[in-house]
């Protein structure tokens, strides 16, 4: 069966905070952007509540609005935003090839990859049901809304550590879960965690079920691992900081990436090893993770797929 064939200036894979401002910036340079959503349109914040930190939103606003948000501003500027996924790429010339859905091939002068990042989850089936709802993965995104109040946190690693520390600062007591009888993070995150007189650190647990009352959490029981012996945990949240995992795997073999899966971009650019091949957003961004820090990426990118279109255009044939 042959397969659909379609050129376009700029393509756009993901459509969270980065893919959308990398849609604006790229319709309001002529690029007339194409972007495929992925099989989660909106990406994360989909799946969150109240989003608090963004700027220019005073009081605060849900999660899928703002996405819509971000929808709308770019399908105004003119992008082509569709539902689909990439299934393969093959970035061996130019313009790039990329497969939607096993069915249309995409010939791409210039690709974004905006494909984001998921964050790893414990697998619980109380987990999900509450995740919004006093479960989470992000103690920067929604640490403030338990202030005062007291929570736990799932993790030994440094982003564990960090994400327990500052939830300190905001919380009565924070409850710190970790498996083993040690911590995988550093030296120094770990001397924070014992010097921070309102964390506890529970070694050898598990959590083996989040409580709560239909809404919200209102506890988690724990299992120690070693002795078995079960305990219930009066919090109102419950924090997961067992790392995330890039949407990338489709990019393996073709982009370089670090250990992780995460997308290496020259710094101070968004351009990959790829000429023409550009990342944003979470899919190169282990450190900060956050939708303003995302936008921003998406930004650059944009503006790093219209230069390299415009310098290609002004060289004169041999």
């Amino acid at each position: 069966m042959s397969q659909e064939n379609e050129h376009v200036k700029c393509l756009i894979i993901g459509s969270g905070p980065a893919g959308y401002t990398a849609a604006i910036y790229a319709s309001r340079a002529d690029l007339k952007p194409v972007l495929y959503t992925g099989l989660l349109a909106g990406g994360q914040l989909t799946q969150t509540t109240e989003v608090e930190n963004y700027p220019g939103y005073p009081d605060g606003i849900m999660g899928p609005a703002m996405m819509e948000n971000f929808e709308k501003q770019a399908a105004r500027l003119g992008t082509d935003i569709r539902f689909g996924y990439v299934s393969s790429v093959d970035f061996s010339s130019t313009p790039h090839k990329v497969v939607i859905d096993d069915t249309k091939t995409i010939l791409a002068d210039t690709v974004i990859i905006s494909t984001g990042a998921s964050a790893k989850w414990l697998g619980l089936e109380s987990e999900q049901k509450y995740n919004g709802f006093g479960v989470s993965a992000c103690a920067v995104c929604d640490g403030f809304f338990f202030r005062g109040h007291d929570v736990a946190i799932v993790g030994a690693g440094d982003t564990a550590a960090e994400e327990a520390t500052y939830l300190a600062k905001l919380c009565k007591k924070v409850y710190m879960l970790v498996r083993r009888d040690e911590f995988r993070a550093s030296k120094a995150m770990m001397h924070r965690v014992m010097h921070t007189h309102n964390i506890e650190v529970i070694y050898n647990t598990e959590a083996k079920e989040i409580m709560g009352d239909g809404q919200v959490v209102t506890g988690v029981k724990t299992v120690n691992n070693k002795t078995n012996e079960e305990k219930v945990l009066d919090v109102t949240g419950f924090f997961v900081a067992i790392g995330h995992h890039p949407n990338t795997e489709i990019f393996k073999g073709w982009i370089d990436m670090d250990e992780n899966g995460y997308i290496i971009t020259q710094p101070g650019s968004s351009k990959t090893n790829i000429e023409g091949v550009f990342a944003c957003g979470d899919a190169q961004d282990h450190v900060y993770r956050q939708a303003v820090t995302a936008a921003g990426t998406g930004c650059m990118a944009a503006i790093d797929a219209e230069r390299y279109l415009a310098a290609k255009e002004h060289v004169i044939p041999a």
